[in-house]
């Protein structure tokens, strides 16, 4: 009561103060010392509120303002990190920030010095690499150019893979750089795995507190009903995929091809859920019985035990949760610690501490979880500590092979079978092989729609495009024309598809080939390896229509490529600087600064794995 308060006041005071949760008590502060910094006017509280700047608020001791605006940068290859930046953006709007969200390669780098509050959420590419759209803002940041940032305020979000040796090397680089030009964190760095959304939605809180309290008079308003869904709505995603029925499955190749290409089409119907051309298929598969039971076996665990799978106290049976809760195909650095530490075997920890790690990184490449039970087991822990040091597991992403506008409720996939010898052992791609021998027409499957705004068609349908798409490269370019068969579009349209034999492996030729005669598709070159002495690729074509191709990327033609990063895009990114250096009779320097040109102007898309 010793307080300027009147009793009413105070005994109100006394009932809320209590109640009240970190966010609201930080609400208060702000609105408090914002409503004082404006007590000159006249103007009632609730107008205070409205009409307070909404890009400036007085900070509350120095009387300096401090930004309301948030810029957040993303690099992306699949999408998931701007799928990320976007739900941070609507986040932070709803809690009264301005918000800009851009991938890197829109951002103009000079104006950096104009950012106070930046996030970036970025995935690694590949062996550690920067994503496409991440290169030039990498560059930038990393050269002599790069600013001093001492009024910055930031922090990363960062993608990865565990099992690449790299692991979110590219948020890593980010994170420590802008530390090395002067910049203070909003909130600590947050490496994501796989299994990403639960750390990257404590990341955006994590953020939305810092700015907060640095602030100290955010307006915490509601946030916006545009992000809710309609009430009684179900919104099927990465978290609360689809079950969805499919409706066929065939086997793309000829007899006595050496592979085995299935063509998978899915109902979507009652979903909900839509796509664009150039977007992927999230599936969870199973892990195939056979292997459970191997591995439950040389574990010597019961079948039916049951064990806790989630924070949410979710029980299976064990057989069930190996099947369907845990990946147990891969291998990487951090499990292979966890189990040593788990089971204190010697063996283990010997082989983890060996040299510069290569025996460890030799082990692992080709083995299994079954592997590491059989070479060092048994182990002598129960079934949920061994199972807490899982992965959950993770989807797979399938570039989508379908128009949604040709065929209304359905997705198609393009996936080829994986089936290697390793070890003593044959193995089997998870979900290419499900989808291979387990999967029948009227069986259901776990998906989402995976949106990747970095691999569309041209916003003009008059644009040129040249499309590079072997083997089950060729998925987006099949959505690609019947979108443009759908619309009735004009602009010119080439593929270079490729595969090992024309008889056997020349995918969804009677659609190319009905395609090419009706005009939807100008040009058609093919490359089939295995058919002539000397192997042929879709470089080698690209090579023989040299001239007309660069006449192409003059006339502002979008250049597509699809499908392995290792080898393939690697010799169609070199033959393409090639052809231009040639035909353009320019310096490799230029041809190289024409490609890079290419990717500023999203002329130049790859989508690559």
């Amino acid at each position: 009561m010793n307080s300027p308060f009147n009793q009413e006041q105070a005994e109100l005071l006394n009932r809320l103060l209590p109640t009240l949760t970190e966010s609201q008590r930080v609400w208060l502060s702000g609105y408090l010392t914002a409503s004082l910094a404006v007590s000159s006017s006249a103007a009632p509280a609730a107008a205070i509120m409205q009409e307070a700047p909404a890009a400036e608020i007085p900070a509350a001791s120095s009387g300096q303002t401090i930004s309301k605006e948030v810029t957040i940068l993303y690099g992306s290859q699949t999408g998931n990190a701007q799928g990320l930046a976007n739900k941070a953006g609507k986040t932070l709007e709803g809690y009264g920030f301005q918000v800009t969200v851009s991938s890197m390669s829109d951002f103009k780098p000079n104006n950096l010095k104009k950012v106070q509050n930046l996030l970036i959420v970025v995935s690694t590419h590949g062996e550690g690499e920067p994503p496409d759209n991440a290169l030039s803002f990498h560059e930038f940041l990393h050269g002599r150019r790069a600013p001093k940032l001492d009024d910055l305020r930031f922090s990363v979000l960062s993608l990865g893979d565990s099992s690449y040796e790299f692991f979110c090397e590219t948020g890593k680089e980010f994170d420590k750089r802008l530390e090395e030009l002067g910049g203070e964190r909003i909130a600590p760095r947050v490496d994501c795995d796989l299994d990403f959304e639960e750390p990257a939605a404590k990341w955006i809180e994590s953020v939305r507190n810092g700015l907060s309290e640095a602030q100290a008079a955010v307006v915490a308003a509601a946030p916006s009903a545009k992000t809710t869904a309609a009430a009684g709505e179900t919104v099927y995603s990465r978290k609360n995929p689809f079950h969805a029925e499919v409706l066929e499955n065939l086997n793309l190749n000829g007899r006595g091809s050496n592979k085995e290409t299935r063509h998978l089409e899915i109902s979507l119907e009652g979903s909900g859920l839509t796509y664009q051309p150039g977007d992927a298929l999230g599936i969870y598969p199973q892990n195939d019985p056979e292997l459970v039971d191997k591995l439950i076996q040389a574990l010597n665990w019961n079948p039916d035990e049951t064990v806790t799978v989630n924070k949410e106290g979710d029980v299976l049976s064990l057989r069930d949760a190996f099947t369907s809760h845990y990946e147990i195909t891969v291998l990487t650095k951090p499990l292979m610690e966890k189990i040593a530490q788990l089971t204190g075997i010697d063996k283990l920890h010997e082989l983890i501490g060996s040299g510069n790690g290569e025996k460890l990184k030799e082990y692992i490449k080709g083995r299994d979880l079954l592997d590491v039970v059989q070479d060092f087991g048994p182990f002598g822990v129960s079934q949920q500590e061994f199972l807490n040091q899982l992965r959950k597991m993770p989807p797979r992403l399938y570039s989508i092979a379908s128009s949604l506008s040709a065929n209304p409720d359905e997705v198609h996939l393009t996936i080829g079978a994986v089936r290697y010898h390793s070890n003593g052992r044959d193995r089997n791609g998870v979900c290419s092989i499900l989808c291979a021998e387990r999967l029948e027409p009227g069986a259901t499957l776990p998906v989402y729609i995976q949106p990747n705004q970095n691999f569309r068609l041209p916003e003009n349908p008059d644009t040129p495009i040249i499309m590079v798409g072997p083997g089950t490269g060729i998925a987006p370019f099949r959505s690609f024309l019947q979108e443009r068969e759908e619309a009735g579009t004009e602009g010119k349209s080439w593929l270079f598809f490729g595969d090992q034999h024309f008889v056997t492996d020349f995918l969804y030729q009677t659609e190319l080939q009905k395609w090419l005669k009706d005009g939807v598709l100008t040009k058609l070159d093919v490359a089939f390896s295995r058919d002539s002495e000397e192997k042929v690729y879709v470089q080698h074509r690209m090579l023989e229509h040299s001239k007309e191709l660069f006449e192409w990327l003059e006339q502002g033609a979008s250049f597509y490529v699809c499908g392995d990063k290792t080898n393939m895009a690697r010799d169609v990114h070199n033959t393409l600087i090639d052809i231009i250096e040639k035909e353009g009779q320019m310096s490799r320097e230029k041809a190289e600064a024409y490609v890079a040109e290419m990717k500023k102007q999203k002329r130049y898309h790859r989508d690559v794995y």
